[in-house]
């Protein structure tokens, strides 16, 4: 009798219960994936679909990176990979940040691929590991997306990329 395949168990880090314990559960699960849409509105308390709330639904807030930097920390001592699905994987700019926390398997609206191959073929991870760490001394959403923007500027104009 032939032994079925092995599957891969994996678990979606959408609650913040979830990303808090990465650690515990990366000993037992073969991968993870961060549903950004899912933490970022449990985390921030923010039903996006809720006009009287929705305009706090924030990826940028410092919590929202900071927790996903957790995830992947937990995913990387265990040795066991983590993509990102969710709205913050297409957008380009939030791309690029992800890729500076040191993500690099995302599921995007496919119409998003090509722009994001152009962005993330035009720069380099060490200057995006750079902005990564400045980013995450920030405190607020407003000051990420400040210097986030700038500095897409300053690399998209060096390199002659479109931010």
């Amino acid at each position: 009798m032939r032994t079925p395949p092995r599957v891969p168990i994996g678990v979606t880090i959408e609650v913040p219960a979830a990303a808090y314990t990465a650690d515990l559960l990366a000993r037992e699960v073969d991968f993870f994936a961060i549903g950004t849409n899912d933490l970022i509105q449990y985390c921030l308390a923010v039903d996006r679909a809720d006009e009287r709330v929705s305009q706090l639904y924030e990826p940028l807030h410092p919590a929202i990176l900071r927790m996903i930097l957790m995830v992947r920390r937990a995913a990387a001592r265990h040795r066991i990979p983590v993509s990102v699905c969710g709205e913050m994987a297409s957008d380009p700019a939030l791309l690029a940040l992800l890729v500076g926390l040191g993500l690099n398997e995302f599921s995007m609206t496919p119409s998003v691929i090509p722009v994001a191959r152009q962005v993330l073929g035009e720069l380099r991870r060490d200057e995006l590991r750079a902005l990564a760490r400045r980013v995450l001394r920030m405190a607020t959403a407003d000051d990420i997306e400040r210097e986030l923007m700038a500095a897409l500027s300053r690399l998209s104009a060096i390199k002659g990329v479109a931010p």
